[in-house]
């Protein structure tokens, strides 16, 4: 039986898969026009899946000699960059040997030499790529994958021995070349030990033509993925499970296979039961308590200086894109955090939405919020909103000096507070929708537990503006929300005195009760 697959490259004989998702004629023209380009996306979106059919493909086809590589074990020679061409020369000589054998006439470059650093002269890479092109009897089609994960000097030697070569392709060098990562070449920030200086990426490689971006999955493309565990097994999934997985993972492929996983494989194993949204909603929620590789692996970002400017000021929605470099804003898009979205940059989908805000907080305050669910219903078991918000009011009164001091995220840090303390609460008997967008000016919270829909919207400012404007997005959240209650928590980060920072009072806007908390 094949299965979800979330780890590594898909196999196509184990693993229910997508066809090429490359645009095949596009790539085809830019190797026949001997072009060096570039194809990257966020890790785990199916980089290596894609280039190793196309490269079987091509191969199948016999007009050229297609290789793939994989070059992230030279990683660890860092800025040892002679240590890490002979790395890179030894993954190419495997590589070789198993897709073409030992007979190949490339390895006998090899023969005699020691692939050591002690005997390198730092341009094996340029020159094996010359004697392997001159002694092919076809065109070579290189593809360099994990071409990001090389560091410092050895990927400069790279770029560099790379671009030497172009002018000789195809008779002394490959026709093409794809070099695959997370990041576009253009955005590489190389520190040299060797020169002491910084090198721009685009700079060391400026024989690019093109860089390719490999796309999420479209909602067809994730029914087709799901119609296959159905055809092969006989369990039906439901439109509104498919729906519902695309809407929380906007296509993320690691997503939603590992997602369809838990809830076929996990959750629901009997084959003649139907797995509907519910059961889709209980497997998102066990990928985000479990914070598996892929999310651990985002969340080892957020400390990252240039992603924390990003996603802090996303969070606190205060600033706008002219307050942030480009180059952060391209970085934190490459890693697939974030995506530019009708005419905004916003989080990439629902789920890392919930995850960063979570991730963010969870050190510092794992132990500290301590309230129980059962201490904020009423009798008829609902939500009391009021007393949850006098409670948070308090707590932020009492910890907030000590804990916003902790925190790398200073602007959105009453807003993490905010949303960790309603967690905390609210987890298991209802869910928190988030919604927050760089520039905006807020946050916008929509609780959910049972049949009531709160609307909570955050604010940071002291001025008077701050309040109405709250009030008039508040009232325009509520009324698209469908919510039976709103409040607006505004934050003062004046030195004006708690006394006079607390306030509570209730406002109608549009026929809409809003309660505003000062903090």
């Amino acid at each position: 039986m094949r299965f979800f697959n979330t780890a590594g490259p898909v196999k196509f004989e184990i693993h229910y898969c997508l066809s090429m998702r490359l645009d095949i004629s596009q790539i085809k023209n830019l190797i026949d026009q001997k072009s060096y380009f570039a194809l990257y996306a966020p890790r785990q979106s199916g980089k290596t899946t894609a280039m190793s059919a196309l490269v079987d493909q091509l191969n199948r086809e016999g007009k050229y000699k297609a290789l793939y590589v994989n070059v992230e074990s030279a990683q660890a020679a860092r800025g040892r960059y002679l240590e890490g061409i002979m790395l890179i020369v030894s993954c190419l000589k495997a590589a070789i040997q198993l897709t073409f054998g030992p007979d190949d006439p490339a390895l006998k470059f090899f023969e005699g030499k020691k692939l050591v650093a002690s005997e390198a002269t730092g341009d094996e890479l340029q020159n094996f790529l010359a004697y392997w092109a001159e002694h092919s009897e076809k065109p070579i089609f290189l593809c360099i994958d994990e071409i990001d994960a090389l560091i410092g000097d050895t990927l400069i030697a790279v770029l560099r021995q790379l671009r030497a070569g172009y002018a000789e392709r195809p008779k002394h060098f490959p026709q093409s070349l794809c070099l695959v990562g997370v990041r576009d070449v253009r955005d590489y920030r190389i520190w040299s030990d060797e020169n002491q200086q910084s090198i721009i990426g685009g700079s060391a490689f400026n024989i690019k033509t093109e860089s390719l971006v490999l796309p999420s999955f479209s909602l067809q493309e994730v029914r087709e993925l799901y119609q296959q565990h159905t055809e092969e097994t006989g369990q039906q999934i439901t439109e509104d499970a498919i729906n519902y997985v695309f809407e929380q993972t906007q296509g993320q492929p690691w997503l939603v296979n590992a997602i369809a996983y838990e809830a076929c494989f996990r959750d629901v194993t009997d084959r003649t039961k139907v797995i509907d949204a519910a059961v889709m909603e209980r497997a998102r929620n066990q990928l985000i308590i479990r914070c598996d590789t892929h999310i651990d692996a985002l969340i080892a970002r957020l400390h990252e200086p240039r992603v924390c400017r990003v996603i802090d000021a996303m969070i606190s929605g205060r600033g706008g894109t002219q307050d942030i470099p480009d180059d952060d804003l391209q970085y934190t898009i490459d890693l697939g955090l974030l995506v530019q979205r009708d005419n905004a940059f916003q989080i990439a989908n629902p789920i890392y939405k919930e995850i960063l805000p979570r991730a963010i907080v969870s050190r510092t305050l794992s132990n500290t919020i301590t309230q129980q669910l059962s201490s904020y219903q009423n009798p008829d078991g609902s939500l009391n909103m009021d007393a949850l918000l006098e409670a948070f009011r308090q707590f932020f009164r009492e910890n907030s000096a000590i804990w916003l001091d902790k925190f790398d995220y200073k602007e959105s840090g009453p807003h993490l507070l905010m949303m960790a303390f309603l967690q905390r609460v609210i987890n298991g008997g209802g869910k928190i929708n988030r919604e927050y967008a760089l520039g905006t000016g807020r946050v916008d919270l929509l609780v959910i537990f049972r049949e009531q829909r709160i609307v909570i919207e955050l604010k940071i400012g002291h001025h008077p503006k701050y309040v109405q404007d709250g009030l008039q997005q508040t009232a325009k959240y509520m009324d698209t929300s469908n919510a039976t209650t709103g409040h607006l928590v505004i934050f003062d980060p004046s030195n004006t005195s708690w006394d006079e920072k607390m306030y509570r009072r209730v406002e109608e806007v549009q026929g809409k009760k809003i309660t505003i908390w000062g903090c």
